[in-house]
């Protein structure tokens, strides 16, 4: 143990003391600028609900657009990746970031700067009590300035932490911009590829409308005898009718394909601004949902989805930047410690200048403490405590966020892809239906009011394939978007290969 009655009797004592003082300052000032730390206290699950299989089965590939086997969906993820106007700017905002982690690095740095002057001056002979002789001076001065502020408290570094953490952010701000903008473009690209197959559908469904109307009209023409047998009634106005009911169908379905061609040329001039171009040096095939592939995916475990997300990573640098400006505003209470120095060489004479005799240097040291600010330093200090605890929800916020969208997404998938076989299975009834009245209204055996409800009933489920279809291809960007876009293949796969 000490002895600090001792000490205090001589002054190698007090010098002592002055030195354990020292020693413990770090260590007290560690204590201080260290405390309040914030847990984020994650509530992470185990596994996904409605996650179907193994975990780790048939995780997003990094590329996860080509596993639906589409070259011109993939020729438009790459266009975007590489001219989409968002991610220019995000790109940009990550520039700007790092310069300005650049410029909170500086001050841990000695700043040095160099001058030189030449002054010439010429003092008034009417001053003073004696007449002195007027002459000119002239002098000569070259100097070297050095400044450094001794971080002892650690403020400057925990500022260079927080630009780092918002430079990272920043980048981690860029990849959901771009994860962003290609499922939009999915998306867009997926309703144009609705648009063209409803059109289809709608085309084959005037035609058939078509062909039945030519039937009704020629026997209006006729003059209305039906078949021996006929259950239609077929007399005058009965027959006008007829006609009209079909002929009003068969108008119905002319006037929806308007809409779907508004919907295709629409996401087009989408696609276009997605890809960083005009609409009008845009062009889009497009083609048929139904020969794309539907990839099977699994969502790996929860915890993995911490690492995966971008924006849960975004969230939590911005609190770890948080966190180092907390640090900051607390090191703020603290002494400043400046050291500033010169030197150079000064002379009347510039051939004298770098002469034996000419050189200079002064060294100083500073102190500064603050005494009294009106609460200012404690006020900011309240101000970062508070975004800190802002930013910690938001991040907490993010992480669940993160598993509902995946455990919706996993949802839809699969109950969309049970409505679609349903579907199907649907539309081939009803076309079973169709084919069977349209014969039997040929034959006479039914009326029309019959044929009208199995044609329209036909119509309307071959439609709401094309929308079930749509839907299942949206949810399946929504899971990789959710899963965070593409997975690194394990480290174990990439040593193998």
């Amino acid at each position: 143990m000490i002895d600090v009655r001792g000490m205090r009797r001589s002054g190698r004592g007090r010098a002592a003391r002055s030195l354990v003082l020292a020693a413990l300052l770090p260590v007290l000032s560690g204590c201080i600028l260290t405390a309040d730390k914030l847990d984020p206290a994650l509530d992470v699950p185990d596994k996904y609900r409605a996650a179907p299989g193994r975990a780790h089965a048939a995780l997003p590939p990094l590329e996860w657009w080509r596993s639906f086997r589409s070259a011109e969906l993939t020729d438009l993820m790459e266009q975007t990746l590489a001219a989409n106007l968002d991610v220019a700017a995000a790109i940009a905002r990550i520039v700007q970031a790092d310069a300005q982690a650049r410029i909170a690095g500086a001050p841990l740095l000695p700043g040095l700067s160099g001058s030189g002057s030449v002054t010439r001056s010429r003092p008034s002979a009417n001053t003073g009590t004696n007449a002195i002789a007027v002459t000119d001076r002239t002098n000569y001065n070259m100097a070297l300035n050095a400044s450094y502020v001794v971080d002892f408290w650690g403020r400057n570094r925990a500022l260079l932490r927080a630009a780092e953490s918002s430079a990272a952010a920043s980048r981690f701000d860029r990849e959901v911009v771009a994860l962003t903008a290609q499922a939009s473009v999915a998306n867009a690209y997926f309703l144009v590829l609705e648009a063209q197959d409803r059109i289809r559908v709608a085309s084959e469904n005037i035609k058939a409308s078509e062909r039945i109307l030519k039937v009704i009209q020629d026997r209006f023409s006729v003059g209305g005898a039906a078949p021996s047998g006929s259950a239609v009634g077929a007399q005058g106005s009965g027959s006008a009718l007829d006609v009209a009911q079909q002929a009003s169908l068969v108008a119905i379905q002319r006037a929806s394909i308007p809409p779907l061609v508004q919907q295709a040329e629409q996401n087009r001039a989408t696609l276009a601004l997605l890809v960083g171009r005009t609409p009008e040096h845009m062009r889009v095939r497009g083609g048929s949902m139904y020969r794309l592939a539907i990839p099977r995916v699994t969502p790996g475990l929860p915890s993995e989805l911490l690492a995966q997300r971008p924006d849960i990573r975004e969230a939590e640098a911005k609190l770890a930047g948080a966190d180092a400006n907390v640090e900051a505003a607390r090191a703020a209470f603290f002494p400043t410690i400046q050291l500033t120095g010169q030197g150079g060489v000064s002379s009347a004479m510039l051939s004298n200048l770098f002469a034996p005799g000419s050189g200079f240097y002064s060294v100083a040291a500073g102190v500064t403490q603050p005494i009294f600010d009106g609460a200012t330093l404690l006020g900011q200090l309240d101000l970062q405590k508070g975004l800190r605890e802002e930013l910690l929800q938001n991040y907490r916020k993010s992480v669940i966020s993160a598993f509902t969208d995946v455990e919706r997404a996993l949802i839809a998938v699969q109950q969309l892809a049970r409505q679609e076989q349903l579907q199907r299975e649907a539309v081939a009834e009803s076309r079973r239906a169709f084919n069977l009245s349209e014969e039997r209204f040929r034959a006479g055996t039914i009326d029309l009011t019959t044929l009208l409800t199995v044609e329209q009933t036909f119509f309307q489920q071959e439609d709401q394939l094309a929308l079930v279809r749509f839907n299942r291809l949206q949810a399946l960007v929504s899971l990789y978007q959710a899963l965070g876009g593409g997975w690194l293949p394990p480290r174990r796969m990439t040593e193998d290969r």
